[in-house]
């Protein structure tokens, strides 16, 4: 039996008609979205399994080429592979899939990983040196602290590389022994320069990641199901942070969890769209913000 929620092929043109309307209609090259997930077909089961046991739908569950495919006709021009170990032993065999994945699509920014073990910044400065332009961390899935001594070389290495990672710290959709913005301001006080992308504009903790973001010039936030009717029902923006947002508009990047979304990838945009901080904003965030950050013009 076909799942309503599912995009079949058939619908997916149509879809795609109407993102590419919709960034045609505001003047930009396209979509660059900083929070897409490829990885290992067997992690990508698990996680999908996962989500199957929560009633998540998975919107977009096709194989990775037609998911690639997807990306494209909808003009994203750049994507990332965010893809994450839940334990110490996962991250180099993740790398060595990515950066393999990153070779045959030129399409997507080569994206990494780490964990807390030994040796993890030997192996994260071979990423970088790789090639690697964006990094993962994923606080909640992984359990560990960010401050964790294992890793203090790792932040270091980044900061100095000028590597953005994209961190999952928020303490949404549950709260993780680590999470919450308290373990990501030590973090900062040690390494100020670092190139946080605070995954899912920080929620349910909005208002305190968007003062890091405002005392630190290197950070950012992603708008991965940010403001969507979905998260609006469990963890809801709140309204009175809107002018800060407007504010925070050149540190604001597109990210979309594809294809992980339980409604479509227009969805978002639509979202972004009715906070109503016009257009400039919407540009900035839809391509110009992560076209400077990784200098794609």
């Amino acid at each position: 039996m076909c799942d309503p929620s599912v995009v079949t092929v058939d619908s997916a043109g149509a879809e795609a008609e109407g993102v590419r309307r919709f960034w045609e209609r505001l003047g930009v090259p396209g979509l660059i979205d900083v929070h897409t997930h490829f990885m290992p077909e067997r992690v990508l089961n698990k996680v999908w399994a996962y989500f199957d046991g929560v009633d998540w739908a998975i919107t977009y569950r096709h194989e990775e080429e037609r998911r690639v495919a997807l990306l494209r006709e909808f003009g994203v021009r750049a994507f990332t592979s965010m893809l994450y170990p839940h334990k110490a032993g996962m991250a180099q065999w993740l790398n060595g899939w990515s950066r393999d994945f990153a070779g045959r699509t030129p399409d997507c920014l080569h994206t990494a990983t780490f964990f807390p073990e030994p040796g993890a910044e030997a192996y994260v400065r071979e990423a970088v040196e790789a090639g690697a332009r964006v990094f993962k961390s994923h606080i909640q899935v992984g359990g560990y602290d960010p401050n964790d001594a294992l890793i203090d070389g790792v932040w270091g290495l980044l900061a100095e590389a000028e590597v953005p990672v994209v961190i999952h710290c928020g303490s949404g959709p549950d709260p993780g022994k680590h999470t919450g913005p308290e373990p990501i301001a030590r973090l900062l006080a040690r390494h100020p320069r670092l190139r946080l992308v605070v995954a899912h504009m920080g929620m349910p903790e909005y208002a305190e990641f968007f003062a890091l973001a405002e005392r630190y010039e290197e950070v950012r936030l992603d708008t991965t199901m940010a403001f969507t009717d979905f998260s609006e029902r469990i963890m809801p923006f709140p309204r009175g942070e809107a002018r800060r947002l407007a504010d925070l508009g050149d540190r604001v990047l597109l990210g979309s969890d594809f294809p992980n979304i339980p409604y479509t990838y227009v969805h978002q945009l639509e979202s972004l769209e009715r906070l109503g901080l016009g257009d400039d904003w919407m540009r900035r965030v839809l391509y110009g913000n992560a076209a400077g950050v990784f200098g794609l013009g």
